[in-house]
């Protein structure tokens, strides 16, 4: 059992580690096959054997990893635990590459709701995932993560720009491509347009990857690289922050840190009871994926567990599972974006999320088995409902409630900065969640 310094400690290592979803995952199995997980693939026949522990991914960006108990699933049912390993962020264009004014700049799609000023002027790296074609014209892939600062998005001074701070207004499009180097060739200066390396498959960039691919991964026989998805981050390590270490700074905060305190917890699961955990991908752009809460992913685990739709029926209707995404702190310069009796407070708890109209799944009776949890682990927790003249996020919760049919409840822990590039929490409040988890896997 870790104390709470040695349990931060490790969720800084998870977050610096786990620049994008497939690293996270990468990262999530390390920790889940030192505790005795065996992994697990869709392709082949399943045979589970009670009191065993396993994992199976999908597209390497999700993972679902279960404790498969002891006692019959239709008595106990199943513990479950959602996330999502996705964070906003910037991702590469297939034909990135923008030559202008002896500068190379690559092109990049936001990736969900990004608060995007934030990016300018920090010093990003690229990460993401490869897929590459070996001597024997085999397609493989394989992770790649830069982690030097190799990118920046300069702002523009202000004395060509007056009026930045009053009505700065972010063109996605032509605002925020980072500049990677300085470009000798200088045939391209009069405007922005993509080089020619960039109208025929990104060769350059190609390039790029290819030489830092041998620095990372010299074992590798790789004939040409086919395609990639990646995506720039900031290099800046996760830290403590304020004059007493009160919080906790990092980038993807939402949801890495639900990811590793849901890792964390179900490592420690007893086998008795079937326990699982869930962190799926594409949760920012909507869930409407192969790998995302709306896909097929966790219903087809849940099938394979209970061997036939009437079981899965019986058991879903005894199970309960919990989705925990980061929620938002009452910030003490805006206040009034929140309901005055709803704000909650960093350091404070986790909080129970709940919506009327049902952007949370949180309902009277999932909430209070979380009250429960929270005071037999002797923890605080607190409720969040946002103003009612205001918007309302959402979560995993409601699409895993409607998909599977299981009664559902949204928590997370209180979070400043949301979607920004460098998001803040409690030093307490992971630590809090872990705690409770941990009852509820007992």
């Amino acid at each position: 059992m870790p104390d709470m310094s040695n349990f931060n400690s490790d969720l800084f290592r998870f977050l610096d580690a786990s620049p994008t979803p497939f690293h996270a995952v990468q990262n999530q199995i390390a920790f889940l096959e030192s505790y005795g997980f065996t992994a697990l693939s869709e392709s082949d026949a399943w045979t589970l054997q009670a009191g065993e522990r396993y994992y199976v991914t999908r597209n390497g960006s999700s993972i679902i990893a279960f404790v498969y108990g002891k006692e019959a699933i239709l008595n106990t049912g199943i513990r479950m635990l959602g996330a999502h390993t996705d964070s906003p962020c910037l991702k590469v264009k297939p034909n990135a590459e923008i030559i202008s004014q002896s500068y190379l700049k690559l092109g990049v799609e936001v990736y969900g709701g990004v608060l995007l000023n934030p990016w300018f002027d920090r010093d990003l790296s690229l990460a993401g995932k490869i897929v590459y074609q070996d001597d024997s014209n085999k397609i493989k892939t394989c992770l790649v993560d830069f982690k030097k600062p190799i990118a920046s998005i300069p702002s523009l001074a202000i004395h060509l720009d007056r009026e930045a701070n009053k009505k700065r207004h972010i063109n996605p499009q032509t605002d925020i491509p980072p500049v990677l180097m300085v470009i000798d060739d200088a045939s391209n200066n009069d405007s922005d347009t993509e080089s020619e390396a960039g109208t025929s498959n990104s060769s350059v960039l190609k390039d790029i990857l290819m030489e830092q691919l041998h620095k990372q991964h010299n074992e590798l026989s790789i004939n040409q690289i086919l395609d990639f998805e990646l995506s720039f981050y900031d290099t800046q390590n996760a830290s403590y922050v304020g004059l007493n270490e009160d919080f906790i700074a990092s980038s993807r905060l939402d949801n890495l840190l639900s990811c590793f305190v849901g890792t964390q917890a179900l490592m420690r699961a007893d086998n008795e009871s079937t326990s699982l955990l869930v962190c799926s991908d594409h949760e920012e752009v909507g869930s409407a994926s192969t790998t995302g809460a709306q896909g097929t992913f966790l219903k087809s685990v849940l099938e394979r567990m209970t061997g036939s739709a009437e079981t899965l029926t019986r058991v879903i209707d005894q199970s309960m599972m919990i989705s925990a995404d980061n929620a938002h702190a009452v910030h003490p310069n805006f206040a009034d974006k929140h309901d005055a009796n709803h704000g909650p407070i960093i350091n404070k708890g986790p909080v129970i999320k709940v919506n009327a109209n049902q952007r949370y799944a949180s309902n009277c009776e999932t909430g209070a088995v979380f009250k429960v949890l929270a005071e037999t682990a002797q923890v605080p927790a607190q409720n969040f409902v946002v103003r009612t003249d205001m918007g309302c996020g959402s979560t995993i919760g409601p699409i895993a409630a409607t998909e599977i049919g299981v009664k559902t409840l949204d928590v997370g822990v209180p979070t400043f900065a949301m979607h920004s590039i460098r998001e803040l929490s409690g030093n307490k409040d992971a630590w809090y969640l872990f705690l409770i988890l941990q009852k509820y896997f007992a």
